[in-house]
């Protein structure tokens, strides 16, 4: 039977085979159509098509599936989305989201290639999660949600995510908004961020990253001119810090949208962060500094006072300005020349009506102690006849738009192209246009106007290509870093042209790294008290971002000060890293001596004091060039562990010696000042206070609160008109009693050279220490460089005791003098290595 119906079957099949193909019915048209019905019947085609597209939405994490272990990277995957974790050091942890598993090239402005130090680190797994552990953090890798948390060797939770990593196509742009959301603490504190100009602790704050000209900005006005997207988070007493690598428009919430939640994200590229582990403060930026690199040593002279204006013009002017100066014995080493000292604000030329013989000038000046700084803007004029136009016309330097067309602005020339200072080829031609400048004697650079600022658009438009050093993007992607690789072709280019001089960069835009290239100053700000108070929070939170060298325009850009609110400025802005006197052109002339007495004598003698403490601050420099700590500290990276210091912002320490509390409230002649925990000296008056505790301190006009920490040994020139007036004879050391061992260091080389970069200085260290009725004052030395000077000048304040024997190397000294207000004076050979007063 079943023989039977088989025959029957195949009988019916062969017979319908061959109905089949005498009609050519049975062919891939057959085949295709019956798949379509199949998919019809699958997906239901409406007449709109559109209609079948599924909703954009936010898609996150799935749970890891796997782990792959690639040397000090982990690849951790959903089965879709992947996640890198690498470690970088002990203390930091790299995290990389590729939402399709695919990563982009991994290329950062920021975080140039570092060497990979040894570092040893350990993969475990247990029923919950994936753990990649150093020695000093653990990475939380958790299976069923994917949330990532980080803790220290104590099991003590420092970041944790909120939700899953997510992700956001954009349609329009093509890629992703990536975004990451974490826990945030009740009692958790944010600083950093760059120059916000807001309170120093970014709590409850929603804050943006995108270069913006921002002329006369206001109190809480974001963005402004630079993107630092580094913020340290305190809680609990220990500290971390999250470097969101991102170049595109960046968001940052802390705790505003939700006060149990902060999140990052941008609006294009990878979510990529670096988590860096404290537990101190200071332990972060240092080893932000490691992925970001230090400012290197400046000249000694862009250390002193400048003097600028918008502008500075004719020869005749520039003269005057300088021999008012001289004549008021106010020093100065820098004066500045704004737009109006070139050609029709063509860059690289000369107004040679206002400055015909501009070589002529610059020697002049320095023959008498100025350095001459110039502006530089990125916007070349169009015009066929300027040869800087039509060299970069001619090889393709400009930026050009994506249909290809130069991308053109109006800025202070008129019609402008704009180099592309992502591509290596431009910046090394755009260095070399200074070869005639230097030539001239100019000794230093400023770069304005590189947000890029465009007038009416703003800034250029979005599909602005850029060749990214090979990694392409459009000015979404290359916006944020446009004026940090400008001011770094800058850099280079005098680097080179200077031989072995150090050259001086100041600029207004910046992103993470920029401090490898350049000094920055807080943009156009306002003659206000507001904008005096704005600038000790910008100066003290650029510090702490990674941005050491920094200022103020002193006096305000816009608006007028009165001569107090001049001369409290000048007192603060003795204690900048970066101290210069701007304004704009429509205001009064605004310099130290422009107000009469007496805020003259008071500027004078502040200026003098900047002068008189430049070792000191060389000498913090070089601890941040070598090790990484900032110039300015706020008071909380004092005392992290002081609650109450979370949201202290007036006071701040110059190094880690001095502490400075502004006067910012015009009429005041006393205030409160915090004083951390220890022994702490009046500048003024040499008595002694413990810290710990606020006190009132007298606020004259002529003075503003200075202290010194106990056991410091504060070095001292003598004054000077402008750095290299005087050949140094003898150094001056200003020591501070102290019943508990302090170190100081002094820092000196040849001031200009790069000779330090092959060990041509000397780190001399001095280890203080008080005991009953004892003081020893220690001092080592590293280094190669030999100082002319032969002796120090000890000034030596608070001895509780009447000296009866001082020993020098074993050696008696007797030439000392016990002063009316009871300071000991002695000198000594400077290359002691020890001295015992009993």
């Amino acid at each position: 039977m079943y023989i039977a119906l088989y025959i029957h079957n195949v009988d019916i099949c062969a017979r319908t085979y061959n109905f089949l193909m005498e009609d050519n019915l049975l062919n891939e048209e057959l085949i295709a159509n019956k798949l379509i019905e199949e998919e019809d019947e699958e997906f239901h085609h409406l007449n709109n098509p559109a209609d079948g597209i599924k909703p954009i939405i936010k898609k996150y994490l799935g749970s890891p599936k796997n782990v792959v272990q690639q040397g000090n990277k982990f690849f951790f995957s959903d089965d879709d989305a992947k996640v890198e974790v690498v470690v970088i050091t002990d203390e930091i942890i790299r995290v990389r989201l590729a939402p399709h598993g695919v990563f982009l090239d991994d290329f950062s402005y920021a975080v140039p290639k570092i060497e990979q130090k040894e570092v040893e680190f350990s993969l475990s797994e247990d029923a919950n999660e994936y753990c990649v552990s150093t020695a000093v953090v653990n990475c939380h890798v958790r299976k069923k949600d994917f949330f990532i948390s980080f803790s220290d060797k104590l099991s003590n939770v420092t970041s944790a995510d909120a939700v899953p990593m997510h992700w956001e196509e954009n349609v329009k742009f093509g890629g992703y908004y990536v975004f990451c959301t974490k826990t945030c603490a009740p009692q958790e504190s944010f600083f950093g961020l760059g120059d916000k100009p807001t309170e120093l602790n970014l709590r409850g704050k929603r804050l943006n990253n995108w270069n913006t000209d921002a002329y006369s900005f206001a109190w809480n006005q974001d963005p402004l001119y630079r993107s630092i997207p580094f913020y340290i988070s305190l809680s609990e007493g220990i500290a971390h810090g999250i470097f969101f690598d991102n170049t595109f428009k960046a968001h940052f919430d802390f705790g505003a949208e939700d006060p149990t939640k902060t999140s990052f994200w941008a609006d294009g590229g990878e979510l990529q962060y670096y988590y860096i582990h404290g537990p101190h403060m200071m332990d972060v930026v240092k080893s932000y500094h490691l992925l970001t690199g230090t400012h290197p040593m400046p000249p000694l002279w862009a250390l002193g006072y400048h003097q600028c204006r918008w502008s500075y013009y004719p020869e005749a002017k520039v003269k005057k300005i300088t021999r008012g100066f001289r004549e008021n014995k106010i020093p100065c080493d820098g004066i500045y020349l704004d737009i109006d000292y070139m050609d029709g604000y063509r860059c690289f030329t000369w107004n040679r009506k206002y400055f015909p013989d501009p070589k002529k000038m610059i020697k002049e000046l320095a023959a008498d102690g100025f350095k001459t700084v110039v502006i530089i803007d990125p916007g070349i004029r169009v015009d066929d006849n300027y040869a800087v136009f039509k060299e970069g016309k001619e090889n393709r330097y400009f930026c050009r738009r994506s249909d290809d067309y130069f991308m053109e602005g109006h800025v202070w020339p008129g019609r402008c192209q704009f180099p592309d200072f992502t591509n290596p080829d431009v910046r090394t031609w755009w260095g070399g246009l200074f070869d005639e400048l230097v030539q001239m004697g100019v000794a230093g650079v400023w770069n304005d106007m590189n947000e890029p600022a465009v007038f009416g658009a703003g800034t250029f438009p979005d599909d602005v290509r850029h060749q990214y050093d090979g990694f392409r993007g459009s000015h979404r992607k290359a916006h944020n870093i446009y004026g940090m690789q400008m001011v770094r072709a800058t850099y280079e280019g005098l680097r080179k042209l200077m031989k072995n001089k150090r050259p001086f960069t100041i600029t207004r835009a910046g992103y993470s790294g920029v401090q490898r290239f350049s000094s920055v100053w807080t943009g156009d700000n306002v003659a206000s008290w507001e904008h005096l108070q704005l600038g000790n929070l910008q100066c003290q939170r650029l510090s702490m971002s990674g941005v050491p060298f920094c200022g103020t325009d002193i006096g305000g850009f816009s608006g007028e000060p009165d001569g107090e609110l001049f001369t409290r400025w000048i007192q603060m802005g003795t204690f900048s890293p970066f101290m210069r006197a701007h304004s704009a052109g429509d205001t009064k002339e605004r310099e130290p001596w422009s107000f009469g007495e007496p805020f003259t004598a008071i500027n004078r003698k502040f200026i003098e004091l900047r002068y008189r403490l430049l070792p000191y601050l060389y000498s913090a420099f070089w601890e941040h060039h070598r090790y990484g700590f900032p110039i300015l500290r706020p008071v909380i990276m004092q005392e992290q562990e002081e609650v109450k210091n979370h949201f202290r912002q007036d006071e701040f320490t110059y190094g880690d010696k001095i502490l400075i509390c502004p006067v910012m409230v015009p009429g005041q002649t006393s205030r409160k000042v915090y004083l951390p925990k220890g022994r702490w000296y009046n500048f003024w008056t040499n008595e002694s206070v413990d810290g710990g505790q606020e006190v009132t301190v007298p606020t004259p006009l002529e003075n503003i609160p200075v202290f010194i920490k106990a056991g410091s040994v504060i070095p001292e020139y003598p004054v000077m008109q402008y750095v290299g007036e005087k050949e140094i004879e003898e150094v001056k050391l200003n020591v501070y009693f102290s019943s508990y061992e302090v170190n100081s260091f002094l820092f000196e080389d040849y001031g200009e050279t790069f000779a330090y970069e092959q060990d041509i200085y000397l780190e001399k260290k001095f280890i203080v220490k008080g005991k009953g009725n004892t003081l020893t004052i220690q001092q080592s030395m590293e280094g190669l460089y030999t100082p002319r000077y032969e002796n120090y000048v000890f000034n030596i304040i608070g001895l509780p005791f009447k000296p009866a024997r001082i020993i020098a190397d074993g050696k008696p000294v007797k030439d000392f003098v016990v002063n009316k207000d009871k300071t000991l004076t002695l000198t000594l050979r400077k290359n002691f290595t020890q001295l015992v007063i009993d």
